[in-house]
């Protein structure tokens, strides 16, 4: 047996170079296409914070208070307590600082739940 090539078979050609995809199609104002995505938001500016307040419920019941306060806030139970007692206490407690959307949307929940909470500037 030969190790010889045959010399009526012509050699294989090389692989061709995969062709380049195609350019996409230049946007039209107005038309998304799946390439295209939204512009980020600028975090040049953030949203001014805004305190949430709990004020003193002669009302409820305490335990009722802590609950609302862990169901509705990110706060864990021992904090919601710390919250509810210098409500208590005070007549007045800073629940959390948030953005103006934010601290509205806590004051319509606490609100449904027949608590009261205001909202302020955090002036810092």
């Amino acid at each position: 047996m030969s190790t010889d090539p045959d010399p009526a078979v012509p050699p294989t050609p090389p692989n061709p170079p995969a062709a380049a995809p195609e350019p996409a199609p230049p946007a039209q104002p107005g038309v998304a296409t799946a390439t295209q995505t939204a512009p980020a938001p600028s975090r040049s500016m953030p949203l001014p914070p805004y305190k949430v307040l709990l004020h003193n419920d002669p009302v409820n019941d305490m335990l009722y208070v802590v609950r609302t306060l862990v169901e509705l806030t990110p706060l864990n139970a021992g904090s919601a307590r710390d919250v509810m007692l210098a409500a208590h206490t005070r007549g007045l407690s800073l629940v959390l600082v948030t953005h103006k959307e934010r601290a509205e949307l806590y004051q319509e929940q606490f609100a449904s739940k027949k608590l009261k909470v205001t909202i302020e500037p955090d002036a810092g």
